[in-house]
């Protein structure tokens, strides 16, 4: 699974030294490393429930990645214009969230952005300018909006074709989420989840604290630190630009710049998720108007020095030590 950002290059780390009697599970799956921190008194019951949540993890990728054959996702990718697809119901779930969210950020998180980074890469990855042409249908191929979902029948249709669907960008943050479903069903009440360095999310916080213990850092320089927050209920997703790379914005079909990083904090992860990669391409003022208009989102985002003379660090939203969800 790829991504329509490069968000492991900004870390959001866990610091839970002092927290007793918790386990610590790992597993890689979707290109990257999920963890699971749990607090439970029985380690052999901690383990069999993070081990069950590490296979949810995996079939979920078996779903959304772009490169399994016969994926829901892949089968996406290959549908004519106007035929109906049924869906799994996760995929059909995620589907719906991207499709809420580029519709709240007026395109800035799109999960059809594929067919515009295969113009701007060659087949090795390394960068390319396509031409106006190859730009321009590319653009016409671009656009949640060319999808459409029927929640009666659990289908998606295109309205043209072929549109790339490419769920890097919030995939990762919904199998968070649905882990965390996963351990409450196991009655596991006080966890921290995150799928690599990117997305993170509590659950109760660890007793006699005000959270889980995280650090935000500085993308180009790892011991500078941001921010400590301590999570509970609820999560936080970072995305960054990594040395001589750029973002596509699916807005213009062109590469953006202004922002070094961005963090979001949502009630949930596949929310956080999509959110850090909208606020890179999301305008100051817009990101401030959506934290404004959604009180339980925040936003923190470092500026380009060319953008900004003073602060280039900005928050949006109610960023506090503190961050625990009602």
């Amino acid at each position: 699974m790829t991504e329509q950002r490069q968000n492991e290059t900004c870390y959001v780390r866990s610091d839970p030294s002092p927290i007793p009697g918790m386990k610590r599970f790992s597993h890689d799956a979707m290109a990257t490393t999920f963890e699971i921190l749990i607090v439970h008194e029985d380690e052999r019951y901690a383990r069999q429930a993070a081990a069950a949540a590490f296979a949810e993890v995996d079939r979920l990728e078996s779903e959304l990645s772009r490169y399994i054959e016969n994926s829901d996702v892949a089968r996406i990718n290959s549908l004519p214009a106007g035929e109906p697809l049924l869906l799994g119901l996760d995929t059909f779930e995620c589907l719906k969230i991207s499709a809420r969210i580029y519709a709240e950020t007026d395109g800035a998180f799109d999960i059809t952005i594929g067919s515009l980074l295969q113009c701007w890469r060659k087949d090795d990855g390394t960068p390319r300018t396509p031409s106006a042409e190859d730009l321009e249908l590319a653009r016409q191929r671009t656009g949640t909006h060319l999808l459409q979902l029927d929640e009666t029948e659990h289908t998606v249709e295109l309205s043209v074709s072929p549109v790339q669907v490419d769920l890097g960008g919030i995939g990762k943050g919904f199998a968070v989420d649905r882990v965390a479903q996963l351990l409450r069903e196991w009655s596991i009440k006080i966890a921290l989840i995150s799928g690599g360095y990117s997305s993170v999310l509590a659950l109760e916080a660890p007793s006699g604290s005000d959270g889980w213990p995280l650090t935000l850092s500085h993308p180009a320089n790892r011991g500078q630190i941001l921010a400590r927050p301590h999570l509970c209920r609820a999560a936080l997703s970072g995305s960054g630009v990594q040395k001589g790379g750029h973002i596509i914005s699916p807005r213009t079909g062109r590469p953006t710049s202004g922002k070094l990083a961005a963090w979001s904090g949502a009630p949930d992860a596949a929310t956080a998720d999509a959110l850090s990669t909208a606020f890179m391409i999301m305008a100051p003022e817009e990101i401030r108007k959506y934290c404004s208009d959604h009180p339980d989102t925040r936003a923190m985002v470092i500026m380009n020095k060319r953008e900004v003379e003073k602060d280039k660090i900005l928050h949006f939203g109610t960023w506090k030590d503190s961050t625990c969800s009602a």
